[in-house]
């Protein structure tokens, strides 16, 4: 199965707000296996942009430590699989334990 996880970066790890990070990590996936990386500049934050921005990327699902509601609704609308709670660590190292099953995470870290 084919799939493209996007992960949101800030200083260089997971960031734990979906909505303030600096880039996003995009990881091309094969058969468990990441086939293809690299990193992308978002425009300007602004609400309710960055799920679109994300699925017209290829984006299939996204790992992120906190998201807002109104941000997983416009995924949900969108067909992209969501994952908060995920731990500030390397995006590479999130991903492969994702697609290991070894992912652990925590509880949503944004209430908004």
């Amino acid at each position: 199965m084919k799939q493209t996880i996007v992960i949101p970066v800030t200083d260089g790890v997971l960031s734990s707000h979906f909505g303030h990070c600096e880039e996003f990590y995009f990881a091309s996936v094969e058969d468990k296996k990441i086939i293809e990386e690299h990193m992308q500049t978002p425009p300007e934050h602004e609400p309710g942009l960055y799920p679109k921005w994300v699925k017209e990327h290829g984006g299939t699902l996204v790992i992120a430590g906190g998201m807002g509601q109104r941000a997983r609704n416009l995924f949900a609308e969108n067909g992209v699989e969501i994952i908060v709670g995920g731990p500030s660590e390397l995006p590479r190292k999130v991903a492969e334990d994702y697609l290991n099953g070894t992912l652990q995470t925590t509880a949503n870290t944004c209430d908004h």
